[in-house]
Parts: C-alpha cells; structure tokens; sequence
C-alpha cells in the first residue's frame, strides 16, 4: 500500500535561530503534499556536541485526502496540524544530516545544503 516517497523543501533559519519553511513532498500513499511550518526553532551544539544539531518545526500539513484522511491525526478535509522535531549531524561547509521523527508512524532521513 505504500509507495516511494520524496521531499524537496527550502527552509529559513535567522540569527536567532529561529526557523521557517516549506516543503512540497509525495507521501506514502502517492498524493501531492504540502508541509507550510511558520514556527520553529535550531539548537546548534545539542547538549554540548559540537557537530550534533537539534531542530523543531511546526506548521500544516496539506495532503492526505481520501481514503488516507485518518492515517495523520486531527486531519480536516485534507489539513491537519503537525510539530516535527529533529536530530542532525553538521559537516564541514553547514552540511548536515538529519533524522526527522514523523510522530509514532516513521522517520524520514534528510540532506541538507546551505543556499545564501
């Protein structure tokens, strides 16, 4: 029943490391999806490791529509809200490897590259 799934996004992160983004990725089960978090938050040098990065995210989720609407909680014609938290590795140049937890249903691998 699921399928392949795929990821692009672009994401902000301020001088305060205060954090904004998009996503527009193909879910689990196929269909077009949209992930819009205006709140979050970086944590460069998590619990005192240099090179190991924690991160939250929190938006809507747009995407899940029938018959799929009840695999995300709280879902509303397609909507539902989401908090996304995070763990990641920082190589040489803010290159960064990144676990995202997707609530109790997976995890999804992420490689990131700074754009300025």
């Amino acid at each position: 029943e699921h399928k392949y799934v795929w990821l692009v996004g672009i994401e902000r992160v301020d001088k305060d490391n205060s954090l904004m983004g998009v996503s527009y990725f193909n879910n689990s089960f196929g269909q077009n999806s949209v992930y819009i978090y205006p709140w979050g938050q970086t944590y460069p040098r998590l619990w005192g490791i240099e090179k190991l990065t924690g991160k939250w995210s929190a938006g809507l989720i747009y995407g899940y529509r029938e018959p799929y609407e009840d695999k995300v909680p709280f879902n509303h014609n397609g909507f539902s809200p989401a908090i996304i938290p995070a763990v990641g590795w920082e190589f040489e140049n803010k290159y960064t490897v990144q676990l995202n937890f997707l609530g109790l249903n997976g995890a999804m691998l992420q490689f990131s590259l700074p754009v300025r």
